[in-house]
């Protein structure tokens, strides 16, 4: 995932600094190089010797070091990539005004990779219209932002400017080390998840789809710019919170009238969502009670979706399909491409896994195999649909 890559990590004196141990940890984990440097503020809330035992690289805290006497060109021209988090509205605003007048700032003044920014504050410095002008100037000369959440914050306050889950900036430092911002122009909707079609109110037909291949092309598309249209049904893990347009989808008729109402919006479809094939013909409003008596349900065929919209869309829109098989997964992969542009064949197996082997099918007849983490199956995904897009 990240073997090999340099990450320089720099530490600001945010109560989420401790945070930053646990993103070290994880860069650690997929195989990166973490240097760190810590302002003095962080330094009081963290020790450095912390940083030092996780990640057995060098943390940096003075600008004035006899040992390295211009250490902030060394580490800027090591880095693959230059993280700040926690990033303080202090070291946001001084970076935004040119100032270089410690370790971490003339570091990040002097070097030429890739810049991300994770802020983290009090909502009501995070709404303060100076703090939000320098970020808009960050946006624009280039440096990528990964948004805080919302919620309970250290300080008592609820709202906007809680420092992420770690796991959550794992990636978009995988994208912005691997990938580009190159979506920005796009409406891409994605579904995701496993339909459930009710025959009582706690009783329901379904399948095995956990909906993480579906949440892994919404982060990827959505970390790459993209504007996100993401609709699911049941889902093992949370949608993003940074995924602004998301709706839940109950069954296979919600889910259908929400598609093909919003198709004409987005220029790309990808149909991740595993919708239930058949649905009770009568659902009942109460519960059936157990007897010893068999029950007979009648069901009756869903819609098909995936062929619907395929068949309302315009000239200018990819549709992407997916196709999970148990037996002849080519086979029946390129019978549903009568059905979209490009169909992705996977394994039953791989539902529920974090890792995955699939299969991209072009409507030229061109196949792709991907295979591994569906994050970075995701990216790669996203590559061949954008350039089928583009090309079409």
């Amino acid at each position: 995932m990240l073997s090999g890559k340099k990450i320089l990590l720099g530490v600001t004196g945010g109560i989420a600094a401790y945070k930053a141990v646990d993103l070290a940890s994880k860069l650690v984990k997929q195989g990166a190089f973490v240097k760190t440097i810590m302002t003095d503020s962080a330094t009081k809330l963290v020790s450095p010797l912390t940083f030092r035992s996780i990640t057995k690289e060098s943390v940096s805290t003075e600008l004035f070091n006899d040992n390295a006497p211009i250490e902030h060109i060394s580490l800027a021209d090591w880095c693959d990539i230059a993280v700040i988090a926690p990033a303080t509205a202090n070291i946001i605003g001084k970076i935004a005004g040119g100032i270089a007048d410690d370790l971490l700032t003339t570091s990040i003044m002097a070097t030429r990779a890739p810049k991300l920014i994770v802020p983290a504050m009090n909502v009501n410095m995070w709404n303060n219209v100076i703090f939000l002008d320098n970020l808009r100037k960050l946006k624009s000369i280039g440096y990528s932002i990964v948004p805080p959440e919302s919620g309970m914050l250290a300080c008592g306050y609820e709202g906007k400017g809680r420092f992420p889950d770690p796991s959550e900036i794992m990636y978009f430092i995988r994208t912005y080390l691997l990938y580009k911002r190159d979506l920005e122009s796009k409406n891409i909707m994605i579904t995701a998840g496993a339909c459930r079609e009710y025959i009582d109110p706690v009783r329901y037909l379904s399948n095995v789809s956990s909906g993480k291949m579906g949440l892994a092309l919404a982060r990827a598309a959505s970390i790459r710019g993209a504007h996100v249209n993401f609709f699911y049904s049941a889902i093992q893990d949370k949608a993003p919170y940074y995924l602004f347009d998301s709706f839940q989808c109950s069954n296979s008729d919600s889910m259908h009238k929400i598609v093909k109402g919003l198709l004409a919006d987005n220029d790309i479809v990808i149909m991740t969502a595993a919708v239930t094939d058949y649905r009770p013909k009568i659902s009942s409003i109460s519960k059936i009670k157990k007897s010893t008596e068999a029950l007979s349900l009648e069901i009756e065929p869903t819609t098909d979706i995936l062929a619907d919209i395929y068949s309302n869309k315009s000239k200018n829109q990819t549709i992407v399909g997916f196709a999970a098989e148990t037996d002849n997964l080519k086979e029946n992969a390129h019978m549903k491409l009568k059905k979209c542009d490009i169909i992705i064949a996977n394994d039953v197996a791989v539902a529920g896994k974090d890792e995955t082997k699939v299969r991209v099918i072009l409507s030229t007849g061109k196949e792709i195999p991907l295979q591994g983490d569906k994050f970075d199956v995701a990216q790669k995904i996203i590559d061949l649909v954008k350039q089928y897009h583009i090309k079409r």
